[in-house]
């Protein structure tokens, strides 16, 4: 029984000090990204009709360490700032697949033709998808949406801007995920000490049945791009081909339930269909076109046929980067909570102000809380907007507060309010 244990709790270590250089430097590429790159820009390169949008909404998207649920207030606040719906769907599809951080950890735990391969089907999927739903507004006549003016609220000055984007990458990043990435490394550390090795190879085998299972498994769940990679190396390691493999990286983190409802909601039932045809078409595809190319790729070029779920390779530094991402997790998920739970002078009131609260249902990681509050802080008579992701309610501060409007603002970025009180 202990010699179980022991070897369950060492693949799970290992799974960790595998993944771990490579999500360090994720992380820190992705604080960067998020600080260097004006939203005031990328929103203004979004709007307009025509194929440019649709495909600028899919590139950007890729490297964007943005969730399932995260993605959706984004979108939803590009739309809002003059994005067209055929961009705002480009962006939702492309998006969750990957980000930078989901790009280095599948290049270390499934080799670099699956790395390269992965982000250029998320690119595909996006501008497949934005494609059809802007040449249907085309065909309708769907009328353009009306702009709001953005604001650009980040950092100035080069040393704000590192120090903001050391925040993001080693704390606010490593927070969102932290849940999701525990559960997938467990699972996969699981899977290897206790399930044999090829054990679903006889149930799911290869071709076609093996891709749409594994596609269909994904749909329904929520798993974030980062934290499926260990489970797809499982998959692999049990016996589902990479292909199968892909199916799931492309259909878990791009789809679930939420996700259907929300876009369904913001962008319209017809959109959402696309968004879920152009998922199920680019997993199923995908998974057959990685079937056949990589056998032939790692003939010509065997390196590009490198990695798995092996650690044989794992050394000293590994190990070290394994130490170091636990801290980073840790850390990130104690400031987290000591933020949320603080009050900073943005609570403090005058007796001349209004006060409400809302309750907000739906809000997942720091993106979602993040929108809410950069939404309401744009209503007229917003002072000051608090948001807590730990409680889920938003603290707004101003003069003439209307309600209704703070309301319409959360649920126009597909979250629900249950609850609103003075």
């Amino acid at each position: 029984m202990i010699e179980s244990v022991l070897h369950i709790l060492t693949e799970i270590w290992l799974v960790t000090a595998e993944m771990g250089p490579w999500l360090l430097l994720g992380f820190l590429v992705a604080g960067l990204l998020s600080v260097f790159i004006s939203p005031v820009w990328l929103e203004r390169h979004l709007g307009g009709r025509g194929a440019g949008p649709v495909f600028k909404a899919s590139l950007f998207g890729v490297p964007l360490p943005l969730c399932s649920c995260g993605v959706i207030p984004v979108a939803a606040s590009l739309r809002a700032h003059g994005a067209s719906r055929g961009a705002t769907t480009a962006f939702l599809l492309s998006t969750p697949q990957t980000g930078v951080d989901s790009i280095l950890v599948t290049y270390s735990m499934l080799g670099p033709l699956f790395a390269i391969f992965r982000p250029v089907i998320a690119l595909v999927t996006g501008f497949l998808g934005g494609g059809m739903v802007q040449m249907a507004d085309e065909v309708d006549g769907s009328a353009a949406q009306s702009v709001v003016a953005a604001a650009d609220e980040r950092p100035r000055g080069l040393v704000a801007k590192v120090q903001a984007a050391l925040d993001y990458g080693l704390v606010t990043l490593p927070a969102d995920i932290a849940r999701a990435l525990l559960v997938g490394v467990v699972i996969a550390g699981v899977l290897a000490a206790v399930v044999p090795e090829d054990f679903l190879a006889r149930y799911l085998g290869t071709g076609p049945l093996s891709i749409a299972l594994m596609m269909a498994v994904g749909i329904p769940i929520y798993v974030c791009a980062t934290a499926s990679v260990p489970l797809a190396a499982g998959f692999i390691f049990l016996g589902a081909s990479p292909g199968a493999a892909l199916a799931f990286l492309v259909a878990g983190p791009a789809t679930n339930a939420a996700t259907m409802t929300t876009v369904a909601r913001v962008l319209g039932r017809r959109t959402m269909f696309i968004y879920l045809l152009t998922v199920a078409a680019s997993a199923f595809g995908g998974g057959l076109l990685l079937d056949w190319l990589l056998p032939r790729a790692s003939n010509m070029l065997p390196v590009l046929g490198a990695g798995g779920h092996h650690h044989q390779g794992l050394g000293w530094f590994d190990h070290l980067a394994g130490v170091l991402l636990l801290l980073v997790m840790v850390r990130s998920w104690w400031l987290a909570r000591q933020r949320d739970c603080g009050c900073d002078a943005e609570c403090a009131t005058t007796p001349a102000r209004q006060e409400l609260e809302l309750v907000v249902e739906g809000m997942n990681c720091s993106h979602c809380s993040g929108s809410v509050q950069r939404a309401l802080s744009e209503l007229p008579g917003v002072v000051s907007c608090r948001v807590s992701l730990e409680d889920g309610r938003a603290r707004i501060t101003g003069e003439d507060l209307d309600r209704k409007d703070l309301t319409r603002a959360v649920t126009g970025l597909g979250y629900k309010v249950v609850e609103a009180m003075d």
